[in-house]
């Protein structure tokens, strides 16, 4: 049975990406079911609802079973997929990837709040505040710290691609979006994922859309 992916707008919907590279860039099959978010139309709220009752993207139909949170979906993946690779494969390894990425999952809300996901805005930079600075320094420790331990593997954040870097991919997207001064090390990194196929199919299909979300496109 085919798995089935709902997302959000490809343009705006960082929580959808995330699940949704996780799976291009392992291999998962599934089919993709876009509901536009961030409207005022009830028939794109009632759709979402018909999926889940949290009546939000991402959400994962695996015949039976529902899965509505990103983490959550990757979780049931790596149940069900146990040789995709979506996590890595040694036991200290795959704990510190899930513990940045439920980092990700839970933090970051000033980074978040400020540098929302566009990728249509022009890239330009914005004041930022103490608290979105702080969360910067993080990130690029984070990705330094998994550069240094496991860059002779590969130049994904585990060598290999994972779900960690799935989960930390839209956050490439807001450094670029808005022209975030980093060091050369994560600018490496952004490089290595904005050239991997998953990601740049993702981005361009997120280009082509028309629908614009006022609030969004003022920040």
């Amino acid at each position: 049975m085919t798995l089935k992916l709902v997302i959000g707008n490809k343009n705006y919907s960082s929580w959808s990406m995330r699940p949704w590279l996780a799976m291009r860039g392992c291999n998962i099959a599934f089919e993709e079911i876009f509901v536009p978010i961030y409207t005022d139309d009830k028939a794109d709220k009632d759709r979402l609802l018909s999926f889940s009752p949290a009546g939000k993207v991402p959400i994962l139909i695996d015949g039976d079973i529902t899965v509505w949170d990103s983490l959550a979906i990757i979780e049931h993946l790596a149940e069900r997929f146990p040789d995709a690779g979506l996590w890595p494969q040694g036991i200290a390894e795959r704990a510190h990837a899930r513990a940045i990425s439920a980092e990700m999952h839970s933090g970051f809300v000033p980074l978040r709040s400020a540098c929302g996901m566009n990728l249509h805005r022009p890239v330009r930079a914005i004041p930022l505040s103490d608290e979105v600075r702080a969360n910067v320094a993080r990130i690029e420790q984070i990705w330094s710290d998994c550069r240094a331990q496991y860059g002779a593997r590969g130049p994904y954040l585990f060598g290999a691609f994972s779900a960690a870097d799935a989960m930390y991919a839209p956050v490439v997207h807001r450094f670029r979006t808005y022209a975030i001064d980093v060091t050369p090390q994560t600018r490496a990194y952004m490089d290595t994922m904005m050239a991997m196929p998953a990601f740049a199919e993702w981005t361009r299909d997120g280009l082509a859309e028309t629908l614009l979300i006022a609030r969004f496109e003022d920040v």
